[in-house]
């Protein structure tokens, strides 16, 4: 997939799509998950189950190449997550097909510092994580390396330890505190709550990149419903609305960070709440 705005070439390399149990979102009822039958077959699966896409979004501008998000990564040890668990996928090969070999990388954005935003942040080679992109600056949002830096969380610390620390001790992140200019046209915004650090990508008010703001299409439906993981339930609510409300005011192309099928729609109000009208 691939889509042009203002100039910005976006295209997409997935890494794997996997189901969600519908109580990922703690309101959610296997009732309210069949109520969106336009949800069907892309976005939720014949069993209920919501329909996950990990991936990443690769940008061009100005002659710059930069990766936003960086999904699981390969060889990282996931127990608690079977599907994460060393994984073997040609990842690389892929990003390297759309004209992103590594080395030809300048920029990494991860939205926030989950293990399945930052697993291809780095790579084994004889025994050590090394950075996967060594010519890139990693930015990563300021709150994020706080926070994670000092965790003991089971899932997450283990993800700082091999796929951030070994790019903090390149000398390779440049943390990211509010909102800044990445490239002419695109800027990072902070839209904090599922992590204190947590950004998201815009190019103007014509496309947004949500990261995890947005995990799939039936939050602009129930954008009360909390995910697994949001860090600040009432903070993630009130982001995630305000990014609706700016994403349908201004049309603007919505890339949701884990959205399956083409991941690529656009928000429209419905009453009080909106709805997600995908692209093919």
């Amino acid at each position: 997939m691939t889509w042009t705005v203002d100039g910005v070439r976006i295209s997409r390399v997935v890494e794997h799509v996997m189901p969600f149990p519908v109580d990922f979102f703690a309101e959610a009822t296997p009732a309210a998950v069949a109520a969106e039958p336009d949800l069907a077959l892309d976005f939720v699966d014949a069993h209920g189950r919501y329909r996950m896409s990990l991936h990443s979004y690769l940008l061009e501008v100005d002659g710059r190449r930069i990766v936003v998000d960086t999904c699981c990564g390969n060889g990282k040890e996931r127990p608690l997550i079977p599907d994460f668990h060393r994984r073997t996928g040609p990842y690389l090969a892929d990003l390297t097909d759309e004209g992103f070999a590594p080395d030809s990388v300048d920029a990494v954005v991860c939205t926030h510092l989950h293990l399945d935003h930052t697993g291809w942040n780095t790579r084994l080679v004889d025994g050590a994580w090394v950075p996967t992109f060594p010519r890139a600056r990693y930015l990563l949002g300021a709150a994020d390396l706080d926070a994670w830096g000092r965790s003991d969380d089971p899932l997450h610390a283990p993800a700082f330890a091999d796929s951030v620390r070994p790019v903090l001790d390149a000398g390779l992140v440049d943390p990211v505190a509010g909102d800044r200019a990445l490239a002419d046209g695109v800027e990072l915004r902070a839209t904090p709550g599922h992590t204190p650090g947590h950004l998201s990508v815009w190019i103007g008010d014509r496309c947004v990149i949500t990261g995890d703001v947005l995990h799939h299409p039936i939050q602009c439906r129930h954008p009360e419903w909390t995910a697994t993981g949001d860090g600040d339930p009432d903070l993630a609510r009130a982001t995630r609305r305000e990014l609706l409300e700016t994403a349908a005011a201004s049309g603007a192309l919505v890339l949701g960070t884990h959205f399956a099928g083409s991941s690529a729609g656009h928000v429209v109000r419905d009453g009080h709440v909106y709805r997600f009208v995908a692209e093919d």
